[in-house]
């Protein structure tokens, strides 16, 4: 399963404790851009720092190869695509995953890309 950058945030918050306990369940992995998207927030406190690094500690990172570039740019080419989103549908086609987010409809017309929302039971 590759997480999307969404599902760290929710991940971290007091009231979606059965999505962590979810997440430690699973065999994580997840874009480096993930990475960069949720630890690079300018107004990120200390407190969730700590415990977000804690979880991407316990991700398996891929790195943003060539061919992800590659299959990104086809996935903007053909929807209005945010780079984020792209590079981490093309991630998780590149690595045969499927991709764990809570914005199920930013993903549902790439072809080929399985999605799933592990918080619908939520809410």
């Amino acid at each position: 399963m590759l997480l999307d950058s969404n599902i760290f945030i929710y991940a971290i918050q007091p009231q979606f404790e059965s999505l962590r306990q979810w997440c430690l369940q699973q065999s994580l992995h997840a874009s480096n851009i993930s990475r960069l998207e949720v630890l690079g927030y300018y107004k990120l406190n200390q407190a969730d720092k700590r415990d977000l690094t804690r979880l991407f500690e316990m991700t398996t990172l891929y790195p943003v190869t060539n061919a992800i570039v590659e299959c990104a740019i086809e996935l903007r080419q053909q929807r209005k695509m945010s780079l984020g989103d792209a590079v981490i549908a093309a991630t998780a086609l590149e690595y045969q995953q499927t991709l764990v987010t809570r914005n199920l409809e930013d993903f549902v017309l790439v072809e080929g890309l399985e999605v799933v929302n592990p918080m619908e039971v939520e809410q």
